[in-house]
């Protein structure tokens, strides 16, 4: 009797195991993509496209490449999306589109530095959603991994040496923390049933349509170029990074986020999404010769660290 109750425990951590680590991957992933947004998007604005036309742009081909594959996961059950058109509508308007222009408007009177380090006090945000909300209580390590991750934060983006501070570009980055939080919280959700690529898919549509009204009533100023983008001093046609910056920096990042905060739950997700600001610091150094610091790399140790100490303190973890 005891053999056979080892071996039913088995059956059932194994796969929780590997749903986990699977999930680690696709955050990773997903970090990588997000992260190379701002050095690809860096090469076209400095060839006159506005940040507004670039997100437009990116989200656009992002929900043209996932149409077709979206419409395949549904499998015809059309029945499943009626019932959720509000969820999907708010993820494209807060988690996509609202996201971005917040931040991009943030960027717009903070030092880059300053406005990310605020969008990333989203973790904080979703651990205070679930304590609320859900009575998820943070435990210890938990605690101690988003101190460490924090201050890995701040050395990466060298915030010390970031300027002064913008009341109302505050505000802004405070707006796409909040959009941010929320694309954890709503992509960890499964109770509806929506596969990730096609939540996806429906909230990069909804966010390019909200983006094409705010240019339209001229809410944000829309400018784009056809002239070559330059990286590390090799000019490339615009197109190419507009298709990098929709494929990889959205249709791949959203549906890789979505399986992550699916497979980790919105917690651990939104900490292993720090990664990002990692891979933005290398993505920089190798596309535009942007040297990362020494104190920026001990940065990402401790981001790296305080992750793994989150990943330690969750409830589930071996």
């Amino acid at each position: 009797m005891g053999m056979m109750a080892h071996d039913v425990t088995q059956d059932v951590v194994v796969p929780v195991r590997h749903r986990s680590r699977a999930g680690l991957g696709f955050a990773v992933l997903a970090a990588a993509s997000f992260g190379l947004s701002g050095s690809l998007a860096s090469g076209l604005m400095d060839a006159g496209w506005s940040p507004a036309a670039l997100v437009l742009c990116r989200v656009s081909v992002a929900a043209l490449v996932l149409a077709v594959p979206a419409v395949l996961a549904l499998r015809g059950r059309w029945g499943l999306l009626r019932p959720h058109v509000a969820l999907v509508t708010s993820y494209g308007v807060v988690a996509v589109a609202g996201c971005q222009l917040a931040f991009f408007n943030a960027v717009d009177r903070l030092p880059v530095a300053i406005a990310l380090l605020l969008e990333y006090l989203a973790p904080v945000a979703v651990v205070g959603w679930l304590w609320l909300r859900h009575h998820q209580r943070p435990g210890r390590l938990t605690v101690t991994g988003a101190a460490v991750a924090g201050l890995g934060l701040l050395l990466v983006l060298d915030v010390l040496g970031a300027g002064s501070v913008d009341a109302l570009g505050v505000v802004w980055a405070l707006l796409a923390m909040v959009g941010c939080a929320f694309f954890f919280v709503v992509s960890a959700g499964e109770d509806h049933g929506i596969p990730p690529i096609v939540l996806a898919a429906g909230g990069l549509a909804t966010g390019a349509v909200a983006l094409a009204v705010a240019g339209l009533v001229r809410a944000v100023p829309m400018s784009a170029s056809t002239g070559s983008a330059a990286y590390r001093g090799v000019e490339v046609p615009w197109w190419l990074p507009i298709l990098g910056l929709g494929v990889v920096t959205a249709a791949v990042a959203y549906v890789a986020g979505i399986f992550a905060s699916r497979s980790l739950g919105a917690r651990m997700a939104s900490f292993a999404a720090l990664l990002e600001v990692l891979f933005a610091v290398i993505f920089a150094w190798l596309l535009l010769g942007q040297m990362p610091h020494l104190v920026q790399l001990a940065g990402g140790v401790f981001v790296l660290a305080g992750v793994v100490l989150v990943k330690l303190g969750e409830p589930n973890a071996d």
